[in-house]
């Protein structure tokens, strides 16, 4: 995975099969009872995070709703229209707003439609392709902390309540949101302002009638699922559900029923390759969490578990950047076998959900291999090599400054 050689997709069962055959559970039993490859790990794994793909898939949906009945594009004009022509204004503006965007809903086409939009506003306002970019990237870091779709599969891993991971973010969040304001200003400054042309035309997306505004009421949609969990401890799905509805009533758009079962559609093939990542997950947290497995890796992983404050603080700080290349401190790669088995290992369930999502911040914002991190630097023709490296000193204090606050509610 991290030399790029096989995808995560299909990486990740091939790991499971490999770590459960490694240590001797057999392939196939006539023993309905004994724990198997082909029905422990593929089929038992396969269905394991069932609670996290029906988030995602309901966080997809309530995406592709909030796209189609225009809130998502009236909120980005509505930012271009608050910020005028200053490149500063304009990119902290887009970056809150787009936070918004993607607290509601994530993943590449989401990235995508809000890129595509912001990033020619800010680079025909005189910011550089790097810092038009970069906006976009720590938007999508700040919105996927408070993305509830994302909460479950540390609710699957980790067995910890949405409400108990609700009432955490603003841990991950804070110095995250502190840290992406100074680097905006900082590269902003840093650059200066440089006029230069796009070519992508922006008039049509701003003036046609299909993207006129909707009422401001409606404005306040993409926040609804995050606040029923938050505040009346609403179960994920039925939080998006009620969302979806929320949102249909406020815009009430011609077409209801169609833009229901269109954006269901849509927003599933949306997140398909997350759904198959989900499903290799699924399939090593199996393999990992069996008896003959964790016999074997769990010694290796006692041997750093932290227990005092302080090297809660120094061991994840210093190896958060294991999270990046789909590193096993990665929740969306080795990082979830990782954390069942740190938690096995005597380590609370809050501090390790502490732990992997305040590194995931790094990973969400540096990764190379992360496919809107892909997508951003081909559209705005940067290096990603260079969104690592300029990026990954800032999101390392971000972590430091969230581990040193975690620890204190974690011990």
């Amino acid at each position: 995975m991290m030399t790029r050689k096989l995808t995560t997709l299909l990486a990740l069962p091939i790991m499971a099969i490999l770590l459960a055959a490694i240590a001797g559970i057999p392939l196939l039993s006539s023993n309905p009872d004994t724990f198997t490859i082909t029905k422990g790990v593929l089929a038992g794994g396969a269905m394991k995070l069932s609670t996290a793909i029906a988030g995602l898939i309901f966080g997809a949906w309530f995406g592709q709703i909030l796209s189609k009945v225009g809130i998502t594009k009236t909120i980005i004009r509505k930012a271009a229209e608050l910020a005028g022509d200053k490149p500063l204004a304009i990119a902290i503006i887009f970056f809150l707003a787009a936070s918004v965007i993607f607290s509601a809903a994530n993943g590449l086409g989401m990235v995508i439609l809000v890129g595509t939009i912001t990033i020619p506003i800010m680079l025909t306002a005189g910011m550089k392709p790097f810092v038009s970019g970069l906006v976009v990237l720590l938007a999508n870091a700040v919105g996927v902390v408070f993305n509830v779709s994302t909460w479950a599969i540390y609710t699957d891993v980790l067995k910890v309540p949405t409400d108990v991971i609700a009432s955490y973010s603003l841990i991950c969040a804070v110095p995250l949101i502190v840290i992406a304001l100074l680097m905006i200003v900082y590269y902003t400054k840093k650059d200066g302002k440089v006029r230069r042309a796009w070519a992508m035309p922006l008039k049509p997306e701003f003036q046609s009638q299909d993207s006129k505004n909707v009422r401001s009421i409606a404005l306040i949609s993409p926040l609804v699922p995050v606040l029923l969990v938050f505040f009346l401890k609403i179960d994920i799905v039925s939080a998006v559900f009620i969302g979806a509805l929320v949102t249909l009533l406020l815009a009430t758009p011609k077409r209801p029923i169609h833009v229901l079962s269109s954006a269901l559609v849509e927003g599933i093939q949306d997140i398909a390759g997350a759904l198959g990542l989900m499903i290799g997950i699924g399939m090593l947290l199996s393999a990992v969490t069996a008896p003959q497995v964790s016999a074997l890796i769990q010694p290796l992983i006692e041997g750093i578990i932290p227990t005092s404050p302080l090297m809660y603080i120094v061991i994840f700080t210093l190896l958060s950047p294991l999270a990046i290349y789909r590193g096993p401190l990665n929740v969306w790669g080795l990082g979830s076998g990782v954390a069942a088995l740190i938690v096995a290992g005597g380590m609370s369930p809050v501090a390790a959900m502490l732990a992997l999502r305040i590194v995931s911040n790094l990973q969400a914002v540096s990764d190379p291999t992360n496919s809107h991190n892909v997508w951003v630097a081909d559209f705005t023709k940067t290096d990603i090599v260079e969104t690592l490296r300029k990026t990954l000193p800032w999101m390392f204090v971000a972590v430091l400054i969230s581990m040193i606050i975690a620890s204190v509610v974690a011990f």
